[in-house]
């Protein structure tokens, strides 16, 4: 992943609001005030009282008022490459925060004008997110789960190499506007699926399907979520449909049967994935239920055959052991399902082929899929803009990329289908789906959620 090769340029002393908490961690335990000090080093802090405060939190606040607040770098991005959101290095502006009274808050908070002022704000930016109603999240149960978010914060932190205290806004917009509220979302289709099972049971791994065009962010949503299972003791896997894709034998067989069709020449369209393959996958992995039983997971290898690609090697696939709880199932043309001739035919004419395979895809990805993230965008052209940016900053870091020329081939190849198939996506929802278990994410050109219908 590119982005892990990203490191900070801000101070990278005290990577997290926790660990400024007067050398230490705090554990909750589920309990505000049962908590278990550890020690930690931390040289690059503010100064800080020798314990916590435990008068009421209205009193608590009082104490710090904004005229008495230091001042704290922000910092601002524009919308780039994927990963801007991540190196962003802009101009630094000055600001001070304000402290405002949220008696929900937890008296655990530090001491300091400083650390009390950063979460402060932090807290009022989780609030002002533009997905917490879909959710159904207050500021109340904000309030109450504070330290939850923190703690997820700071590991999607310390996964993308961030300093927690000096986030610039993107940075603390896709973490606390995107992955954490749709981590929590999964969290909760997790625990009323379980509900389902009566004690002893064998319960089958939910399943969560994300449906987005390329270049939107998808893989790194899915990276972030993996990785926060993962540290939250869930056991989870991921895939892409690209993990589906005929073998190169496979292809040459398809562009063979398919002479003149762009849109079946090379990978990509509905007709150019294995999908006894699909259903042999999905099926196994539904399985992993107990301790011992083991899967291999498929890979895809772009690179081969000079980018046309093929199956990667067995031995080259990763493992994982049941128990299963969850799998996180990607891709850009995920949820998709066949429309009447006359649209495909005014979109692109060899659309038809593919309107036609697309017939046989529901039986092989969407049945198996209990819950759906789609990312809806608002112009298909973002695809084409994307994929441009991605390709000017391989060129740049010095390595292979497409020229401008074969970038617009590239996405020509896929349009047709968004045109034809995105419409029906976000109005009706993937084929089989459950209003109830179908989150709908609207972003910007920059990737970041936005309100949205």
């Amino acid at each position: 992943m590119a982005a892990l090769s990203i490191v900070s340029q801000l101070p990278p002393k005290c990577l997290s609001y926790a660990d400024c908490f007067n050398n230490h961690i705090l554990n909750f335990n589920n309990n505000y005030h049962n908590f278990k000090f550890h020690s930690l080093p931390c040289s690059h802090q503010f100064p800080v009282l020798s314990s916590f405060s435990t008068q009421p939190k209205s009193k608590f606040f009082s104490n710090y008022p904004s005229s008495k607040l230091p001042q704290f770098p922000i910092y601002s991005s524009q919308p780039g490459s994927e990963h801007l959101w991540i190196q962003d290095n802009s101009k630094k502006q000055n600001s001070t925060f304000k402290t405002r009274m949220q008696d929900r808050l937890h008296s655990v908070f530090p001491t300091t004008p400083a650390q009390v002022s950063a979460v402060q704000d932090l807290y009022e930016f989780i609030c002002s997110g533009p997905l917490l109603s879909k959710l159904g999240l207050t500021s109340d149960m904000i309030a109450d789960s504070i330290d939850k978010w923190l703690e997820y914060g700071s590991h999607l932190c310390r996964l993308f190499q961030l300093n927690e205290l000096y986030l610039t806004v993107p940075q603390k917009a896709r973490i606390y506007h995107y992955y954490i509220p749709v981590f929590l979302w999964i969290e909760d289709k997790i625990s009323k699926h379980v509900s389902q099972f009566k004690d002893g049971e064998e319960i089958p791994p939910l399943v969560v399907g994300f449906s987005a065009p390329q270049g939107c962010g998808k893989t790194t949503l899915v990276f972030a979520l993996d990785y926060l299972f993962k540290k939250t003791g869930r056991n989870s896997a991921t895939l892409s449909i690209d993990d589906f894709y005929w073998t190169a034998e496979g292809q040459a067989k398809l562009r063979e049967a398919n002479p003149g069709n762009a849109l079946l020449e090379f990978r990509g369209n509905a007709g150019s994935h294995d999908l006894s393959f699909s259903i042999e996958t999905l099926t196994g992995l539904k399985k992993l239920t107990k301790e011992g039983i083991k899967m291999k997971l498929p890979r895809y290898d772009k690179s081969a055959y000079s980018g046309r690609g093929d199956r990667a090697d067995p031995s080259l696939w990763p493992e994982i052991e049941g128990p299963l709880t969850v799998i996180l199932f990607e891709g850009w043309m995920l949820g998709f399902k066949p429309v009447p001739t006359e649209v495909v035919r005014a979109v692109d004419p060899q659309l038809e082929t593919v309107n036609k395979n697309l017939e046989a895809y529901y039986d092989a990805w969407d049945k198996f899929i209990n819950a759906w993230i789609v990312i809806k965008i608002q112009d298909p052209s973002y695809v084409y803009q994307w994929r441009l940016q991605a390709e000017i900053a391989m060129r740049e870091a010095g390595n292979p990329g497409m020229t401008d020329e074969e970038v617009r081939d590239f996405v020509s190849r896929y349009l047709p289908a968004y045109k034809a198939y995105l419409p029906t996506l976000y109005d009706e929802g993937p084929s089989g789906s459950d209003p109830e278990n179908v989150l709908l994410i609207d972003i910007d050109e920059g990737r970041n959620p936005i309100l949205g219908n």
